[in-house]
């Protein structure tokens, strides 16, 4: 063999074993693209995933703090009818009061005071107010049950309350009895 036939054979040997790496490498690619393209599917399936645990976990948090407020509201309520129906007994005592200072037995008076300031007290303690209210304040719809409307006794009184009929209470932030009074026109 000569010089020639054994470089072209060689030549030949090379680009055969070129082709053959080529086709290696090509397949090696292929692989890497079907795993990438898995790893990426993989990817993508981790990310939705984690959205659909960030919305779960965000909406239990939400659900968590709805019901933690309207435990609270129940609590802060939960005694408004047992305090609304002891609103006439406060009544009652404060026009018991009114006529037993009229009287001249002194100790029977201090007896009736002395149970009107411990209910009033334990009232107060459960988060009953009084609604502020006096003669000569502005008439606030919002606030006042107006009974009556009177002529004004002067031009200043004219809108404004001119008696207290019944005193108000609030609990918390509600009112849960208007006060009623009578206003000036």
């Amino acid at each position: 063999m000569s010089n020639k036939n054994k470089e072209e054979e060689i030549e030949e040997m090379v680009s055969h074993e070129e082709d053959v790496l080529e086709k290696d490498e090509q397949e090696e690619i292929g692989k890497e693209m079907d795993e990438m393209t898995e790893e990426e599917r993989l990817r993508e399936d981790l990310a939705k995933e984690k959205d659909k645990f960030l919305r779960l976990f965000a909406e239990f948090e939400n659900y968590k703090k709805r019901t933690s407020k309207e435990r609270m509201d129940l609590f802060k309520t939960a005694g408004q009818e047992v305090i609304v129906s002891l609103l006439p007994v406060l009544d009652d005592f404060e026009r018991a009061l009114k006529e037993l200072s009229k009287s001249d037995d002194k100790e029977m008076f201090k007896g009736v005071e002395l149970i009107n300031g411990k209910l009033k007290e334990t009232l107060k303690s459960k988060g009953l107010q009084d609604v502020e209210v006096k003669a000569g304040d502005a008439f606030d719809a919002e606030v006042h049950n107006a009974i009556t409307q009177i002529p004004a006794p002067n031009k200043k009184m004219k809108g404004k309350v001119i008696d207290v009929v019944e005193k108000g209470f609030k609990l918390g932030d509600r009112i849960i009895r208007h006060p009623k009074v009578v206003v000036g026109n």
